[in-house]
């Protein structure tokens, strides 16, 4: 058999060809079946509306129509396989219109085209899910400011090249992740408020001659704008970009700081202890408690990197005006990165509130280590008149000689900083057991460091109280988009009842 006996045998003269179907509309068919089905209605509803309200059509005819599109049965579609009879569930669905309510139901499509109704759909799917994401973040966020508030005082060292570097608190570590996700928080309303915009009446790609009403159809379906430019609004596709790069920015943070709890569950760090509910054992080692949850965090928000990073590619170099690369092969993995991302963050969020933390450890690990020591150079420059790098200089001899005789942090005494004084500068100090003791307790390093932004517990407090008072304020606003699109949409069904009831 050729290879082109071979490729076309089962194809005949049948369209759509059997591979066409199988590999492309088959599946096309399955994703709009499970996510287009309510807004493709509900833009059908809307544009009727507004065909009437502009005195297009009669309010008879669209009693008809609307008529024919309630014997819709939903459930029906959802749960049917697509057969080839129609190209595509828009006309599948157009085909059962025209069949209740006869020729007048072609109507419907004046002023419109399948470029615009695709676009809006894709919008109406794609903001309930960045909707979803950022209820997810504020969850998150509003549980870290909960830990972060019992954890002021819990000092720890922080790390800088994955080394030991300086006393800080998990408060302020917590804080840090918290404004990392506020971040994340703010690019997803930015994408929020691109995708949110109407693209319905730019038609094919040129508007309508056709007085239609643009503003009053998005205002039914809870947009809040429209995309004004007519060949922007079918050809423009960076509403998928932003949102795809905001949800890759976010998944990467979050793998980052999974990657830090990773490390802190191990033995040798033994920080934090996982929660029962999120551990695994072992088959064959008693002893192993595995913190897989965040090794499943890990590798699924890498996942969710590598969807986000696809839509990037499937867009690059493709034309700017209607193009399929940005619809039914593009959409699905722009779902699968913003559920990944919901659920993640939500996992997230219930491992971090039920896990222990090992407080006396980490303040004696601190106290131990040498991290202290850039106080101990501060205290040299303040207290006795010398340059910083000459601090410095004195405040490496003192680490060089303590760990000479196996002493850590906090046996470091007056003594011995006298007699690195004498190696360094050639004269002793006269420093007092008081100040070195000071200098050298990691406690006192975290209390004095009170400049905005720094760990001493009066600014972590105050950071988390107003951390707290602005995210409320972000959440109420995004609330309020939720409740503003459920009420564009209540409206739209109240005229459709009252039509369906004036017209009975």
């Amino acid at each position: 058999m050729s290879i082109q006996e071979d490729l076309f045998q089962d194809e005949g003269t049948q369209f759509p060809g059997t591979s066409y179907a199988r590999i492309v509309l088959s599946p096309a068919y399955d994703n709009a079946k499970s996510r287009f089905i309510q807004p493709m209605l509900a833009i059908h509803k809307a544009h009727l509306v507004m065909l009437v309200e502009q005195a297009i059509i009669s309010s008879q005819a669209a009693s008809q129509i609307l008529k024919a599109i309630q014997t819709l049965d939903v459930s029906a579609y959802q749960s049917s396989t697509y057969t080839g009879a129609y190209e595509d569930l828009f006309f599948a669905i157009e085909d059962h219109i025209l069949q209740q309510a006869g020729e007048l139901a072609g109507n419907l499509h004046i002023a419109r085209s399948r470029n615009d109704m695709g676009v809006a759909m894709y919008r109406m799917t794609l903001r309930d899910l960045v909707l979803e994401v950022l209820h997810s973040v504020s969850r998150l966020q509003a549980a870290i400011l909960e830990i972060a508030e019992q954890n002021v005082d819990t000092v720890m060292l922080g790390y800088t090249h994955t080394q030991q570097a300086q006393p800080m608190t998990l408060a302020h570590y917590l804080l840090a992740v918290h404004d990392s996700l506020s971040r994340d928080h703010r690019r997803l309303r930015s994408a929020l408020d691109t995708v949110n915009k109407s693209p319905l009446g730019a038609a094919a790609l040129t508007t309508s001659g056709f007085p239609i009403n643009r503003e009053r159809v998005a205002s039914l379906l809870g947009f809040d704008g429209l995309v004004e430019n007519s060949y922007d609004a079918i050809g423009g596709a960076d509403y998928l970009s932003e949102i795809a790069a905001a949800v890759e920015i976010a998944l990467i943070s979050l793998g980052r700081y999974t990657q830090d709890l990773l490390l802190w569950c191990t033995a040798e760090f033994g920080a934090i202890l996982v929660a029962a509910p999120y551990v695994q054992i072992s088959s064959i080692m008693p002893q192993k408690r595995n913190p897989v949850s965040f090794e499943h965090i890990r590798a699924l928000a890498s996942s969710g990197v590598g969807e986000c990073q696809l839509v990037l590619q499937m867009l690059h170099n493709t034309p700017f005006g209607d193009i399929v690369d940005t619809e039914d092969d593009l959409q699905p993995h722009l779902w699968s990165a913003l559920t990944l991302a919901r659920d993640l963050f939500d996992l997230f969020r219930c491992v971090i509130g039920t896990m222990a933390i090992d407080k006396a450890k980490l303040l004696k690990r601190a106290q131990q280590s040498y991290a202290v020591v850039t106080e101990l150079a501060d205290t040299l420059v303040r207290n006795h008149a010398l340059g910083f790098r000459t601090a410095h200089s004195v405040a490496a001899r003192v680490v060089r000689l303590a760990m000479a005789t196996g002493r850590t942090a906090n046996q470091v005494d007056a003594p011995l900083v006298e007699a690195a004084a004498r190696e360094v500068l050639g004269y002793e100090l006269a420093v007092t057991s008081e100040e070195i003791e000071a200098a050298m307790d990691p406690v006192h390093f975290v209390a004095i460091r009170k400049l905005p932004g720094g760990p001493a517990p009066t600014e972590v407090r105050r950071m988390i109280a107003e951390r707290r008072m602005e995210d409320n304020r972000l959440q109420a606003m995004v609330q309020n988009t939720v409740d503003q699109i459920a009420a564009r949409m209540r409206e739209l069904e109240d005229i459709c009842i009252d039509w369906s009831q004036a017209h009975a």
